[in-house]
């Protein structure tokens, strides 16, 4: 169940720019208080001001140091008592957290960004051993599900503002379900940003492990 909204804040306050779907998850219990929350790729702390107000264990990690400032600025800001150690300046692919670390771990329009097929399956391993056996994770990220791009390299595609992505389609996704043994928690929900970007949602949870008596 979600922390209570408190009063005396405006929505703004209270749920800063978090991301719609995020939101969602949250709104359905599946992001809940006495969870330890994982923001890998937390930029400026977008999906994490209503986390943080409520009294969730957050931890979190960018690449950015400036990024990182800002989310520890962010956290004291709005009254957390974290430990500024829980907001570390580290890649994806390389996090410095523990196996089965968190209950949820969100990372939100960062997976696209990477630069080959090789960096995005290292990204993914690594957001899939931080989470703990039944823990959630949460991915929105650029896709090429309902949109046509121009393929360039190692799963880049050239967007229409120049930028290059890497963009999956619907069936790498479900492999890659399948492939770590997850359950698919959403259906795939893609938003289509007119003629310029396609993002999907992809929620899993992770099963837990059974232990078989010899």
């Amino acid at each position: 169940m979600a922390a209570p909204v408190n009063p005396e804040l405006t929505l703004q306050q209270q749920f800063g720019q978090i991301d719609i779907y995020v939101f969602d998850q949250i709104l359905r219990g599946n992001i809940a208080p006495g969870m330890r929350v994982l923001d890998a790729g937390c930029g400026f702390g977008r999906n994490l001001v209503y986390l943080l107000r409520s009294g969730f264990e957050v931890f979190a990690c960018d690449a950015s140091i400036e990024a990182v400032a800002h989310t520890r600025a962010l956290s004291a800001a709005v009254g957390a008592t974290l430990p500024a150690d829980n907001f570390r300046v580290a890649a994806i692919e390389k996090m410095p957290f523990p196996d089965d670390f968190a209950d949820v771990v969100i990372c939100n329009s960062v997976l696209h960004f990477a630069q080959d097929d090789d960096q995005f399956h290292a990204m993914l391993a690594e957001l899939w051993r931080t989470l703990r056996p039944g823990g959630l994770l949460f991915c929105r990220l650029g896709s090429r599900i309902g949109m046509d791009f121009e393929q360039l390299r190692n799963g880049l595609f050239l967007i229409p503002d120049g930028s290059e992505w890497y963009l999956v389609d619907e069936e790498t996704l479900l492999h890659l379900t399948e492939e770590l043994d997850a359950v698919l928690v959403d259906p795939l929900k893609t938003t289509m940003v007119q003629d310029y970007r396609c993002m999907t949602t992809w929620v899993l949870r992770k099963r837990h492990q059974v232990v078989v008596a010899c």
